[in-house]
C-alpha cells in the first residue's frame, strides 16, 4: 500500500502527533510525508517528499493572531500551483491532518482521503463550541476537506471521535511535582508575561518562549527558549500549566495530572473552542485580558489537577483506517 501522510506544519500539536502516527504509518506500506507551513518548534525527525510554504496564520505578541502579516505573507499562486500539481492519484491511502494542499488536491481529482486530525473533531455536531456566528467556524470546517474524518478532543463527543495522541515521550515521563509552574504562551510578548508573573514573587515560573535567542532569568522566572526535551522535563516536575488554547499541549499536562490554566487566543475560533472544553471538564480559562491577574491569582491559590483518562488508542486508529481502505 502507498501512503501519503499530509501535516500542517504551523503548529507544535500537529508534528507532535505525526511523530507518533509515522512510525505505525510505515508497518503498513510505502509512506510519504508532505509538509506546509514553518512555524512549528517541534522537529519530525523524518525523510520529507513534499514540503510547501503552504497557508497559516502567524502569532502575534498581544494574545491574537497577526492577521496583516499572515496575508502579507502568503503566496497564494504558489498554493494554487502545488494543489494543482500535487499527484495524490499515485497513493492508494491520504491522510491529512489539516493541511489543505493535499486536501484541496484530493477534492479536486474526486480522491478520497482522511482528516485524522483535532480539527475533524468540530466536524461532529456535539463537540463543545462557543455560541454565535464566527469566521472562523466556516474557515475551520473548509480549510481542508476531506471524504471520512477521524477527530481526537478532551471526551469522546461522537463515534468519530478519539481522545488525544499522546506522545510515547510524554507517556514514559514520571511526573512530580517540584512547585515550579510552567508557561508557554507564545501569542503574547515575554514583556507582558514576566509583568504579570512578576506579581506572584512567591511562586516560581519556567517561561518557554518564541521571542527570545537567548535564556534568560528575572527575579522569580526564568526564560528559556523553546525546546522540546527542556519543554518535556519542565512540564513533567511542575504543579501546573499556563497555556495558550491550543490542544496537545493543555492534553498533555492533564495526562501527567497538572493543574491547567488556558488563555485562548483572542478571534481565534478554534482555541476559544478548545478552551470552553477544557473549561467544561474543569481547567480555568482566561477569557479576557482585564481578568487576566485574577484569575491567575485565583488558579495558583486554588486549582487542583484535573483527572482524565487518554488511553493509548494510536494502534487501534491507524490499523482501522488501514483495514477499511486496503
Amino acid at each position: 500500500m502507498k501512503i501519503l501522510y499530509a501535516i500542517q506544519g504551523t503548529g507544535n500539536g500537529h508534528v507532535s502527533r505525526a511523530r507518533e502516527i509515522i512510525p505505525i504509518l510505515k508497518k503498513y506500506g510505502e509512506l510519504d510525508i508532505l509538509i506546509s507551513g514553518t512555524q512549528a518548534d517541534v522537529n519530525l525527525d523524518e525523510e520529507i517528499k513534499y514540503q510547501f510554504k503552504g497557508f497559516g496564520f502567524d502569532f502575534g505578541t498581544k494574545g491574537g493572531i497577526d492577521y496583516r502579516g499572515s496575508f502579507r505573507k502568503a503566496d497564494f499562486s504558489q498554493l494554487i500551483k502545488d494543489i494543482r500539481n500535487l499527484p495524490v492519484k499515485d497513493y492508494d491511502l491520504v491522510i491529512n491532518d489539516f493541511e489543505p494542499i493535499t486536501a484541496w488536491a484530493c477534492k479536486l481529482r474526486g480522491k478520497k482521503s482522511v482528516a485524522l486530525s483535532h480539527q475533524s473533531a468540530f466536524l461532529s455536531p456535539k463537540t463543545p463550541i462557543i455560541s454565535g456566528i464566527h469566521l472562523g467556524e466556516i474557515i475551520l470546517k473548509n480549510y481542508a476537506p476531506a471524504t471520512d474524518k477521524v477527530g481526537f478532543h478532551f471526551e469522546r463527543y461522537d463515534d468519530f471521535i478519539r481522545t488525544p495522541v499522546i506522545r510515547s515521550e510524554i507517556r514514559n515521563l514520571k511526573p512530580e511535582n517540584l512547585g515550579h509552574y510552567t508557561v508557554y504562551l507564545p501569542a503574547y510578548s515575554d514583556e507582558f508575561i514576566l509583568k504579570k508573573l512578576s506579581k506572584h514573587p512567591g511562586q516560581k515560573f519556567q517561561v518557554f518562549s518564541k521571542h527570545t535567542r537567548e535564556d534568560y532569568s528575572q527575579e522569580n522566572v526564568e526564560v528559556y527558549k523553546v525546546n522540546n526535551e527542556k519543554f518535556n522535563q519542565s512540564l513533567a516536575k511542575s504543579e501546573g500549566l499556563l497555556t495558550g488554547g491550543g490542544f496537545e499541549g493543555p492534553a498533555e499536562a492533564l495526562f501527567l495530572g497538572k493543574k491547567l490554566l488556558c488563555v485562548p487566543m483572542f478571534h481565534q475560533y478554534e482555541q476559544q473552542c478548545n478552551a470552553l472544553a477544557a473549561e467544561k471538564i474543569g481547567a480555568t480559562v482566561i477569557w479576557s485580558e482585564k481578568e487576566f491577574d485574577q484569575k491567575l491569582n485565583h488558579w495558583l491559590k486554588n486549582a487542583e489537577p484535573i483527572q482524565v483518562n487518554f488511553p493509548d488508542e494510536t494502534e487501534e486508529v491507524i490499523k482501522n483506517l488501514i483495514e477499511k481502505y486496503s
